[in-house]
């Protein structure tokens, strides 16, 4: 394409999603935000909340699907977006079974993702949910560090798996569980694979469920793994891939991927998104609250002190915006995180969140502090953003890894 045909550089999204992100908004004003309070409350899932996403589509492989191949990649951060501005608590409960999608799309064939997926989300009449399985009580951050075993009993073609895994999304509750496992311990993070676990299996159980400081809608839990059998076509890849790249580390030649950081690398920028949702926010709230509360005979936002901290909450929620669009089209159209944009994005977004909550507490001042405002409920629902799907520590490891070259420790 010569320079007088290239189309110029643009950031407004298409028809499309702009539509999407409109319906996304009308949800999340006239169903999550209103039943925030009481479900943070409950910190149970709000199955009447999934009922109605699901009854409009917005809950449904289909949704997810097409906006995960909406050409420039803005359809899934888009919606995210708006989702979250709702509420991040029940905003996870409706998107929780995609990072399990995701993980089946990005490691697992054709046939297991036409086979596993629709498992995952039911129907309206129907509603399914799903798990992606990675953390342990000692296997967070560090992956490679994984107990969980799968073993191959070639004679019944089926794989056996025992462990505990925590922090699961929809973990024990759900009826489709992606599970990461270790088959070959000597290689670490090279010697593991991922299984789809069936609803109903045998040995799936739910353990300890965790009452948290934020995100309280959305259900976490342990899952106890014990003598779980799941037939060979379970192991998502085949085992053919999986004893081809097990050859490789035994050869040293390097890994193509590693199984939990497949799935990460491919949700950080919607993490991202869910971020910068809850941040937008807290500062709309914070912004407007700033133009109604008088003190000394004027608007709080007429004091420079209020008017600098919005002003900056503005430029980083912009900025971050800009960051996780760059990623989610960048992984869209194939291009390589050359510099770990990915992790740039979740890493400077949930950052951010975490600064705008935090001011937009202090700008409502003692109001801010109480429930009766939403703002303390954000910055707590804030704070998983630097912790789940990679640490903020983490990400600085990748991207200063990424860019040095170096193997930094």
């Amino acid at each position: 394409m010569s320079e007088a045909t290239a189309p110029a550089f643009n950031l407004e999204l298409n028809e499309d999603v702009r539509d999407i992100q409109e319906w996304a908004h009308g949800f999340a004003a006239d169903v999550i935000r209103p039943a925030a309070a009481e479900w943070d409350e409950r910190e149970e899932t709000p199955w009447p909340v999934l009922q109605e996403a699901a009854k409009i589509g917005l809950y449904s492989l289909d949704f997810f699907a097409n906006q995960w191949m909406e050409p420039s990649g803005l359809g899934i951060p888009v919606a995210f977006e708006e989702l979250y501005w709702g509420d991040p608590g029940i905003a996870l409960a409706i998107t929780g079974s995609a990072l399990a999608a995701v993980s089946v799309a990005s490691t697992g064939t054709t046939d297991q993702m036409l086979e596993w997926t629709p498992q995952m989300f039911g129907s309206a009449d129907d509603i399914k949910l799903a798990a992606f399985c990675s953390s342990e009580p000692n296997a967070g951050s560090d992956v490679s560090a994984i107990k969980t075993r799968a073993v191959y009993d070639e004679a019944k073609d089926e794989w056996v798996l025992n462990g505990v895994k925590t922090w699961a999304t929809n973990g024990g509750i759900a009826d489709i569980h992606v599970v990461v496992a270790s088959v070959a311990p000597e290689f670490g993070a090279r010697g593991q694979a991922t299984f789809v676990v069936p609803p109903n299996t045998p040995g799936l159980s739910q353990g300890q469920k965790f009452s948290k400081h934020g995100i309280r809608a959305s259900h976490t839990a342990e899952v106890i793994l014990d003598q779980v059998r799941v037939p060979g076509s379970c192991l998502l890849g085949g085992k053919e891939k999986l004893d081809e790249r097990l050859a490789r580390a035994r050869e040293g030649k390097k890994s193509k991927g590693q199984a939990a950081m497949k799935t990460f690398e491919a949700s950080r920028p919607s993490v991202g998104a869910m971020a910068v949702g809850c941040a937008r926010a807290a500062y709309e709230y914070a912004l407007e609250y700033s133009t109604q509360r008088e003190q000394f005979g004027k608007p709080i936002g007429d004091n420079q002190a209020v008017a600098f901290i919005l002003a900056e909450m503005a430029t980083r929620i912009d900025a971050a915006r800009l960051l996780v669009w760059r990623a989610s089209w960048m992984a869209r159209n194939d291009k390589d995180f050359a510099n770990a944009e990915g992790s740039m994005s979740k890493l400077y977004a949930s950052e951010t969140a975490t600064f705008v909550t935090q001011n937009a507490v202090r700008i409502l001042g003692g109001n801010g502090y109480t429930r009766e405002y939403p703002v303390e409920r954000w910055h707590r629902d804030a704070t998983i953003f630097t912790i789940f799907e990679g640490a903020s520590e983490i990400q600085k490891l990748i991207i200063g890894r990424q860019i040095t070259g170096l193997p930094i420790r």
